[in-house]
């Protein structure tokens, strides 16, 4: 019996597959692709799995979160439905990468209660807090942003919770790494891990053209874009945020700030980068099938990437309304969005950053180890 023969016995309905693990079901997959090995150089994910003949737990978990779900390997695979091994491989590995999100998390029982009401709980905080705040609110809007919400109240509410979210974030990727069984990381190792994050090489589809997200036999960068948008747009944000603290603490000068000050040069083209690509995100998200993604999970991923648009919008707003009596309700409402991002960050979409890093990184380690 041949290698394909032996995986046709295999129960090829849908209905049947459900019955089996993600892991199960992502081993069965990989099997049938290790033996076609026709889409070798898309990326790493197959790079990675040529080098096994057989794969444990730890080889599923490392290679679903180094899958970035690009689908070009889908729509070239000669074997999906009606093909009797009914192969969907993205969809395969994106079951297997939420699981493994969920079983690293921490606490866990969050990431269950999240995966379960992810949209009904971001809802919830968001509102919650903003209505908090606006009741708690003080002074007049001409004032700044203090005059109305106390600097000393936002740094006891935001500063336990974002420190929670990094804590969280932190002990789920060292559990990840852990459970992949990887080596503890080289310093030789985490430049190019980070490199192949930062550029996302494996949207590339292994031939610099681009994936396959959108649509069969359309290659495009878009979503490579996006996301360089959405990175550098939060990452601009998030010194606007650095730079007010120090000179908050380190020159004694609160906010407000002028224009031409660090925080306004960093958050100004930082919101409107972060808006423009999780604008974009979301247009490609709506146009991408759902067959090929996690089961039971899109609109999960469609409200944190809407939760991370209204942030930055919500904060562009701020500036454009400053000094006007609308200042009050949209303070609260950026204010509530922001704790809402905070608090669940390590159990949403979020989290898949800190893991397909250290799954680039252990890719970076295994090339340098194997030279392939």
């Amino acid at each position: 019996m041949s290698a394909t023969d032996e995986f046709a016995v295999l129960p090829a309905a849908t209905a049947e597959r459900r019955a089996i693990s993600a892991t199960d079901e992502a081993r069965r997959q990989m099997e049938i692709c290790n033996a076609c090995r026709y889409c070798e150089g898309y990326c790493d994910v197959f790079q990675a799995m040529t080098a096994r003949r057989s794969f444990a737990a730890a080889d599923l978990g490392y290679l679903a979160n180094l899958c970035h779900n690009c689908r070009g390997c889908y729509y070239a695979c000669q074997y999906t439905a009606p093909h009797e091994f009914d192969l969907n491989l993205p969809r395969a590995l994106a079951d297997l990468r939420q699981e493994s999100w969920q079983d690293h998390a921490w606490p866990r029982i969050f990431a269950r209660a999240f995966r379960a009401n992810g949209v009904v709980i971001s809802l919830t905080i968001a509102l919650g807090v903003a209505a908090i705040l606006m009741l708690s609110g003080e002074g007049s809007a001409g004032g700044g942003f203090y005059a109305v919400i106390p600097h000393e109240t936002m740094v006891a509410v935001f500063a336990p919770v974002f420190l929670f979210a990094l804590l969280a974030m932190g002990i789920g990727a060292w559990r990840f790494w852990r459970a992949i069984g990887a080596a503890p990381p080289a310093a030789i190792d985490l430049a190019p891990g980070l490199r192949d994050g930062l550029t996302l090489k494996n949207l590339s589809g292994g031939h610099g053209a681009g994936c396959n997200y959108e649509q069969a036999e359309v290659y495009t960068p878009a979503r490579r874009q996006a996301h360089h948008l959405t990175v550098l747009g939060f990452a601009l944000c998030s010194a606007s945020t650095s730079a007010g603290t120090v000179l908050h603490y380190g020159f004694d000068m609160p906010a407000p700030y002028g224009f031409w000050s660090l925080p306004k040069l960093f958050g100004m083209p930082g919101g409107v980068l972060l808006c423009m690509g999780t604008a974009w995100l979301l247009w490609l998200k709506r146009r991408a099938d759902r067959g090929l993604g996690a089961e039971g999970v899109w609109g999960g991923e469609v409200a944190f990437i809407l939760l991370l648009f209204l942030v930055s919008l919500s904060g562009l707003a701020l500036y454009a309304f400053r000094g006007t009596g609308a200042l009050t309700p949209l303070l609260a409402l950026h204010l509530g969005l922001v704790l809402a991002f905070f608090a669940t960050m390590p159990y949403a979409k979020m989290v898949h950053g800190a893991y397909r890093l250290a799954a680039l990184i252990r890719r970076a380690q295994e090339r340098r180890l194997t030279k392939g």
